[in-house]
């Protein structure tokens, strides 16, 4: 019987003090939800924040901070907050770290795209602790989405003189599941639960983040069994996994919510052509590049918004490729054999932007484009390439949110400092669709209005839409529960328990 509790014991303590093993392929940049505009830096957020409210399973709208909302009429919305929410300090959560937040984001001194959204708000004020009033100038199609933005705490930051280059940046403190342990560039990143998360505590105790810029070295963590949950390329998953591998792992594949893009800087005088823009969109194969990249899986990207949502543009097809004709608008902009379009592209060396551009590379030579490649390690190519505007071309993915909102990347007010719209997009027939589909609430009006832009900027060609790649992930068979939902298989994690067992 002794024997028995002891075994008992040794397998209870076994589940709850295990580690969740996770790799990243860059470095973050700034752990803080304001400033987080790179995927490693927004990976790494969502574990330690949380906002009023967020997508569940299904992509439906719950509640995450506020326990209840309601619109009083078109343009009052209130929240009722929790009242049982610890920031992992000890300190109690409450209306003033989101009032705290919104004067933060729509401050002028803080550089970030996502303050677009809060500019349709009059005013946000505490009713009392818990309850917050917000009023928008007009009726707006995102009133509840904008609060999908993480709350950050007034106590900690409140006196902080510039968030922009603030250690808290780096040392972050939210009311999330988990908690920043260990954070230094180009090494692992840990994560310990949040004994006192408002939900329960997460069952698994740690979270560690390998960095592993290269996909080969994190398949041959997967292969070793050092990492929990993974993401397979095409060629890994057709051509270089064995039955001991689907031992181990259970594989979830879907479509994914990003594609791949080739954009151009619209501020340079040869990509300021629309003729030069649509022969190298006539140049390229996008097929061949979903077979031989993603050996099938995935499937053409015809335009900025995701397929299966109102505001796809079904109509509108991909370019075929058609040399000749690139050739012959080359010819019309001043571009021949003895004149090339020459071009640099930029890129970074993560996931499989090298390999693209060496195909694309290839494509464009087909007529006489000559495209030079500059491949760069993420953060170098984010923070002197990207930011700054310094490029002729970039090759990069953009994420696909389930509720479209074109203003970020495709308004020309977006290019400003600190703007998704870093091509320089400016197109005003876009720019006043995009402010009426702002005020429109009735959805077939506006998936209607959404459709209108998807043709406009597609197009104009500011990007020649690429793939959008399936995504194929891996999960250690010792993990449960596990599931795929739209939002994919991370959606309850702090319900998972890996057991050795």
């Amino acid at each position: 019987m002794k024997k028995i509790l002891i075994l008992s014991l040794f397998f209870s303590l076994s589940l709850f003090a295990q580690s969740l093993h996770l790799s990243l392929s860059a470095n973050p940049s700034r752990i803080n939800p304001l400033l987080s505009t790179d995927s490693a830096s927004s990976e790494i957020t969502r574990w330690i924040f949380n906002a009023l409210i967020t997508y569940d399973k299904d992509g439906k709208i719950k509640c995450e901070l506020a326990k209840s909302y309601e619109f009083l009429d078109e343009t009052t919305l209130v929240f009722n907050l929790r009242d049982d929410v610890l920031w992992s300090d000890g300190r109690l959560f409450n209306a003033q770290d989101v009032i705290f937040t919104y004067n933060t984001i729509i401050s002028p001194k803080i550089f970030t795209p996502y303050s677009s959204s809060f500019e349709h708000i009059s005013s946000v004020k505490a009713l009392d602790d818990f309850k917050v009033e917000v009023k928008y100038k007009y009726p707006y199609f995102k009133a509840l989405e904008v609060w999908m933005m993480e709350i950050l705490p007034k106590h900690i930051l409140e006196n902080d003189k510039d968030l922009m280059t603030s250690s808290f940046n780096q040392a972050p403190l939210g009311t999330g599941p988990y908690v920043l342990e260990q954070f230094s560039i180009s090494n692992d990143i840990v994560l310990h639960s949040h004994a006192k998360y408002f939900i329960h505590k997460p069952y698994i105790d740690k979270i560690i983040f390998h960095y592993l810029p290269d996909k080969s070295a994190e398949f041959l963590m997967l292969k070793s069994q050092k990492l929990d949950v993974g993401s397979l390329t095409p060629l890994q998953f057709e051509r270089q996994i064995d039955d001991d591998f689907r031992k181990n792992y259970n594989i979830y594949e879907d479509i994914a919510h990003n594609y791949s893009y080739l954009g151009f800087n619209l501020n340079i005088e040869k990509f300021k052509n629309p003729k030069v823009r649509k022969a190298l969109s006539l140049a390229i194969n996008r097929q061949e590049l979903v077979d031989i990249l993603y050996f099938g899986h995935g499937k053409v990207c015809t335009g900025p918004f995701l397929p299966g949502t109102g505001a796809f543009n079904e109509n509108v097809k991909a370019p075929t490729q058609d040399i000749s004709e690139a050739k012959r608008l080359l010819k019309e902009a001043g571009y021949d054999e003895k004149n090339p379009l020459e071009f640099e592209l930029s890129t970074s060396a993560s996931s499989s932007g090298s390999y693209s551009a060496q195909v694309l590379q290839y494509q464009l030579k087909k007529a006489g484009v000559v495209m030079k490649l500059r491949v760069m390690e993420w953060q170098a190519f984010l923070n002197t390439v990207v930011l700054p505007r310094k490029f002729e071309a970039v090759l990069m993915g953009w994420s696909l949110g389930l509720k479209p909102d074109a203003y970020s990347i495709w308004h020309s007010e977006s290019s400003k400092k600190g703007g998704f719209n870093f091509v320089g997009y400016k197109n005003k027939e876009v720019d006043d669709l995009i402010k009426k589909a702002e005020k429109t609430v009735d959805q077939k009006q506006f998936d209607a209005i959404y459709k209108e832009i998807f043709k406009k900027i597609t197009d104009d060609n500011p990007y020649l839409f690429l793939v959008i790649p399936n995504s194929i992930t891996v999960v250690n068979k010792n993990i449960s529960p596990v599931s795929s939902s739209i939002i994919g298989v991370m959606h309850n994690t702090i319900d998972w328990i890996k057991s050795d067992f």
